[in-house]
């Protein structure tokens, strides 16, 4: 094994390197490293044997793979006329042991089957008892030296086979190896030549400095020279992986100063004006600036003070035994888990956190361009994950009938409402109202799977926007989360698949592809990527980014058809001009560590607030108890709520039962703020905000409220 290897074994394994391997009687052998012991029983004393030759070798292999890795971790230095002599007498060496151990092989064979022959016929001859006893004895002993000699012999004649075949192939691939080394540094040395001979015709043409014609792009290893000069934009070329459902790309910087349209080979699929990029829109020059900037900003606007930490989350120690204990003879539905594997958050507040960036739909409602609003949405859609990165703890489960608001109406232009409109399967539905312009609603189903080491979360439904000036409505669905180590690590999540963002007014497209996490992959991780492109198809920007960090947007100059990858796919070359950052992440607040990883934002969604709902999540008394680092009275008072829900369902499945008997419809549970529909851009049944709540709010009047805590 490697050393990568043996960091990643399952249990149950024993680095043979540095193991002792004992034996304590005629059957049992004993292996040992560091506090781990193993003991194993042969069935006699020969088949011991036997195991414990295979387990000195392979103990041996292992050594010298660990002290070859050791010597190859050292930095190479170029071959020089001595190590050439050092390689040849070292092949020399080799060539003369080799020799020798094919001599002593023979001798050992010889040997052995000569001392076999004398041992049998000395057990033939007529001997007292005790002699026979003894001869038997070491007759027993000569076996298992024959069984450990034909073990060295058969090794050693594997090995001088296999040397027998690949010396001679070793031999031709050092010297090809040789020769094509030779090869590459005379290519380098015209290529050298060439370099300098062009600069000085560059220099002694007058006016070919200051245009460029042409660009170079390079996939995968291929380099295909366009006409005129590339050297800046080679500097400054990014590449993007192309997603599996979409036309692979690739994209190439271009400088808007010196870029002019022109007869090279980039001519053909869509092309731009550079210089639109910097005059036909101020929106995505003011998105360009720091979002911390924005924070800032934000503090000084008159507003309500809000708090900016919560109690630090207790260092209690999780007894799987007692969750364990409990379960023994209960249904799965009635296991009550505890709070420890929660943050003091619900799935409906969890939802609100969508609008952390709601600056980014803001800045859309100024685009003039249906392509560049495009980009805003996007961004938005991407910076909704980046307060996953550290939060592994689930939140809670919301009762049915629990709402959540958070008005922000004369801060930031806002108020949202969420409600729990199913609890089997759970969905959630949410509506926000902006009067910067858009109005957000989604209804969410969370479905998972299980997996063996991870737990992957599927969101279901669809997440609407619209634009009240324009018109323009926006749809797509979320990713899949994956929660990696379930069973035995640190826990770490993941985001993965696509989203296509369509515009179902002028049939504008965005594809993101968020790249899963791969131990062997190059790519940044959490990487996301996307082209934006209108209702014809031609593309207008490129997406770019990271899912925890930040996403930029590259206009397209122009693009062209490249070669075609190895997985048969057609390659378009995209130039673009310079990255633009629509969106950064806020940076975490002090110690949030300890408390839950939580965002400015996430701190503020618990804060009590007078004149809500009598169902809204901050009422919620075990998520107000394990915020407040009171976690047995919260388990406690979880438990309650959930069996006080389990009695109100059991209530409704007898009303169903009744009305059945009696020949009656029976509507079941029926939401208090929202009503179910068919959406009249997508055809799906959705559950879409009726009105009423603002209105029940500023009366104060919740007659209609369930009681639910």
């Amino acid at each position: 094994r490697t050393q990568a290897e043996m960091a990643h074994t399952c249990r149950g394994t024993i680095n043979l390197s540095t193991a002792h391997i004992d034996t304590e009687d005629s059957c049992n052998i004993v292996l040992s490293n560091g506090g781990r012991t193993y003991h194993l029983k042969a069935s006699s004393e020969v088949e011991r044997q036997r195991w414990v030759t295979a387990l000195e070798l392979a103990k041996a292999k292992a050594i010298r793979m660990r002290n070859n890795q050791s010597d190859d971790s050292g930095d190479e230095e170029p071959a020089s006329q001595s190590d050439k002599s050092e390689l040849h007498s070292t092949l020399k060496t080799l060539s003369s042991k080799l020799e020798d151990l094919s001599t002593c092989n023979d001798l050992i064979a010889k040997h052995g089957a000569a001392l076999q022959r004398s041992l049998s016929e000395l057990e033939n001859l007529k001997l007292p008892a005790e002699s026979g006893e003894k001869i038997k004895a070491v007759n027993e002993r000569a076996t298992l030296f024959r069984i450990t000699s034909n073990a060295m012999i058969n090794a050693c004649r594997d090995f001088l086979d296999l040397a027998e075949t690949h010396s001679r192939k070793w031999q031709r691939v050092l010297q090809y190896e040789r020769e094509q080394r030779i090869r590459l540094e005379e290519t380098i040395e015209q290529l050298a030549k060439q370099h300098n001979s062009l600069e000085r015709a560059c220099r002694g043409a007058p006016g070919l400095s200051s245009s460029s014609t042409g660009i170079t792009s390079t996939a995968k290893g291929d380099a295909q020279s366009a006409k005129g000069e590339a050297s800046d934009e080679d500097e400054e070329t990014e590449y993007f992986d192309a997603m599996e459902d979409a036309p692979a790309f690739i994209t190439v910087s271009a400088d808007p100063k010196h870029h002019r349209r022109s007869g090279s080979n980039l001519s053909g699929a869509s092309e731009g004006h550079p210089e639109d990029w910097n005059l036909e829109d101020s929106v995505f020059e003011s998105s360009n600036q720091s979002s911390y900037n924005e924070s800032t900003c934000k503090d000084l606007l008159p507003k309500k003070r809000r708090r900016t930490r919560i109690p630090d989350k207790p260092n209690y120690s999780l007894n799987l035994w007692s969750i364990m204990k409990n379960c023994i003879g209960k249904e799965l539905s009635k296991i009550p888990m505890p709070v420890n594997f929660n943050e003091p958050l619900s799935m409906l507040q969890r939802l609100t956190e969508d609008l952390e960036y709601h600056e980014l739909l803001d800045k859309a409602v100024k685009c003039e361009s249906s392509t560049e609003q495009m980009c805003f949405v996007a961004a938005f859609s991407v910076s909704s994950y980046s307060t996953t990165v550290h939060r592994t703890a689930k939140p809670f489960n919301p009762l049915l009938g629990e709402t959540y608001e958070l008005d922000r109406l004369e801060e930031f232009g806002f108020r949202s409402l969420c409600e729990q409109v199913s609890h089997h399967p759970p969905a959630a539905a949410h509506h926000v109202y902006s009067k910067r312009g858009w109005t957000l609603w989604q209804e969410i189903t969370i479905a998972s799977k299980f997996r063996g080491k991870y737990l992957s979360i599927m969101p279901l439904g669809t997440i609407h926007l619209e634009f009240h000036s324009s018109g323009n409505h926006y749809v797509w669905r979320k990713v899949t989360s994956t929660v990696h180590n379930i069973i035995v690590g640190k826990l770490w999540i993941d985001q993965s698949g696509e989203i296509e963002i369509v515009n179902h007014k002028s049939k504008d497209k965005c594809q993101l592809k968020f790249t899963p996490y791969s131990y062997f992959s190059r790519d940044v991780p959490r990487k996301v990527t996307g082209v934006v492109s209108d209702a014809d198809g031609k593309a207008h920007y490129v997406m770019s980014g990271t899912w925890d960090e930040k996403m930029e947007c590259s206009k397209i100059v122009q693009s062209s058809h490249g070669s075609t990858s190895t997985e048969g796919k057609q390659k378009t070359v995209y130039q673009t001009l310079s990255p633009k950052v629509l969106w950064k992440k806020y940076p975490l607040p002090e110690n949030a560590e300890n408390m839950y990883f939580f965002s400015d934002l996430a701190l503020t969604l618990n804060e009590p607030e007078e004149r809500v709902a009598p169902t809204d999540s901050r009422l919620r008394p075990d998520q107000r108890l394990m915020e407040s680092g009171r976690w047995d009275e919260a388990n406690v008072e979880k438990q309650r709520l959930e069996e006080k829900q389990r009695a109100v369902r059991r209530r409704r499945e007898a009303e169903a039962m009744e009305a059945l008997e009696e020949g009656k419809d029976y509507e079941g549970y029926i939401p208090l703020w929202f009503e179910r529909k068919v959406d009249a851009v997508t055809g799906e049944l959705i559950c879409i905000y009726k009105g009423g709540y603002w209105e029940a709010k500023d009366k104060q009047d919740w007659s209609t409220c369930p009681d639910i805590f």
